[in-house]
């Protein structure tokens, strides 16, 4: 199952029902079926208080994902900061939407195992971020 739910901050305008059945299809690709996936829209202040307490730094982010995956089916919170993604979108000249839709599928590849710590997981995560967004 996966739900899209809200703290501190309004529901995005989003086709859930098209959404989910594009997250499918993106786990399908890695051979992945969905358990249970939460997305959490949050404000800056929400997700700097989960980057404090429970990762340890102290910075505004895009996204947290909390992995409770087993096996090949996928499970996890994935709390999503729509303050940054709105100045994420304005600094790399993309659309809300468009930025809102990379990040949703970002933490879901996350739980589909791709990292990006280095650069060069960096490039791989973009090329899957870039691959998905077109399906």
């Amino acid at each position: 199952m996966i739900t899209f739910n809200t703290q501190n901050t309004a529901m995005p305008d989003i086709r859930e029902a098209e959404v989910s059945a594009w997250v499918r299809q993106v786990a399908a690709k890695y051979n992945k079926v969905i358990g249970d996936i939460n997305y959490i829209f949050v404000n800056d202040e929400t997700i700097l208080d989960i980057n404090r307490r429970f990762i340890g730094h102290d910075y505004y982010t895009d996204h947290i994902g909390f992995d409770y995956s087993e096996g090949n089916a996928l499970s996890g919170d994935i709390y999503i900061s729509l303050d940054t993604v709105r100045t994420n979108a304005e600094m790399f000249g993309a659309t809300f939407d468009e930025e809102l839709h990379r990040i949703i599928i970002h933490g879901l590849l996350h739980l589909c195992g791709l990292r990006d710590k280095t650069s060069e997981e960096r490039a791989q995560m973009q090329q899957a971020e870039d691959k998905a967004l077109k399906l």
